[in-house]
Order: C-alpha cells, then sequence, then structure tokens
C-alpha cells in the first residue's frame, strides 16, 4: 500500500497509529487500575497485547470496509498491504507489556509493573510523535509542539491513574 492508495503523506502514515496505540495502552493500563488496583503483571501483558491486537483488527476493517468492499473485490494483496500499514497500532502495546512483564521478573509488584507500563506507553507516545514530525521536517517548533501536545495527553493519563489509584 502505497502514499497515494491511503490519501496520506507516506511520512504520517507510518506513525499514526504507533502514536495511536501508544495512547491507547496508556489507555489500558489506566482502566485495569480502576476495579481494586492493578492486575497481576500477566494479565496487564495480555489485556494490553489483545486490545492492541483488537483494535489493529478493527482499523483493518475499517479501512477495508471505508475503500469500497464489498462493491470492489478484496484481495489478499489488499488485505495484507491493510494490515501491514495498521500494524504499528498493535506494535505500540508491546513495550508496555514487556515493561510489566520486566518489572515482575524483577520480582517488583503489580502497581509498579503497571506505573511501568504507563510510563513506557507514554514515553512511546511522545517518542512516536517527535519522530513523525522529524521524518516529515517539520520545524522545530511543529516538533516541539508535538512532543508536548503527547506529553500532555499522556500526563493527563497519569493524572487519572494517580486519581484512581488513590481511591
Amino acid at each position: 500500500m502505497n502514499a497515494r492508495e491511503t490519501g496520506a503523506a507516506p511520512e504520517q502514515v507510518e506513525f499514526a497509529g504507533a502514536v495511536y496505540g501508544s495512547l491507547l495502552a496508556a489507555s489500558v493500563v489506566v482502566g485495569s487500575t480502576a476495579e481494586g488496583g492493578p492486575p497481576v503483571a500477566g494479565e496487564l501483558m495480555v489485556l494490553l497485547i489483545c486490545t492492541g491486537v483488537v483494535f489493529w483488527i478493527t482499523h483493518v476493517y475499517a479501512q477495508i470496509v471505508s475503500r469500497g468492499y464489498p462493491v470492489k473485490p478484496l484481495t489478499w494483496a489488499n488485505l495484507r498491504g491493510v494490515a501491514r500499514h495498521e500494524w504499528p497500532l498493535a506494535q505500540a502495546s508491546f513495550p508496555p507489556a514487556i515493561a510489566a512483564a520486566l518489572a515482575a521478573g524483577l520480582g517488583l509488584s503489580n502497581t509498579v509493573a503497571a506505573w511501568a507500563a504507563l510510563c513506557v506507553a507514554v514515553a512511546g507516545q511522545v517518542v512516536w510523535a517527535v519522530a513523525a514530525a522529524v521524518r516529515i521536517h517539520a520545524s522545530t517548533r511543529v516538533v516541539v509542539v508535538s512532543g508536548i501536545a503527547n506529553l500532555v495527553l499522556g500526563l493527563a493519563l497519569v493524572a487519572l491513574k494517580t486519581v484512581i489509584s488513590a481511591h
């Protein structure tokens, strides 16, 4: 799949799913701590990866439908191209899941594992957003604003987790 088929510049296409997937992963961590504290690190890993994969499948479906299926025939090549294009959304859940696994492997508490996963998700979101801006040769101001905007979004989730954890 190329930029002409997606209607977006190639530089934007590669990073949008990763930014969105990172924010999604952070949201999963926050949401999973709402009832009775953080889940066991293994459960958090499964939640993160399964949510990322389900959203990836949903985005693949939405892209296929938005391109005219079932009016236009669906080919394996088209499906693979869309799936590959949307894969960064699912991939973004892996680093936070790995962070939770590492924390658990080090014998740290489930709370620490959840915080590690959340911090990695937020960091990923900021890094992907800045990388996207740099890749399109945006001005320094746009790069900084992209990083700050994504950090603010991530910190909003951190604040929400803090409030939920306190109750």
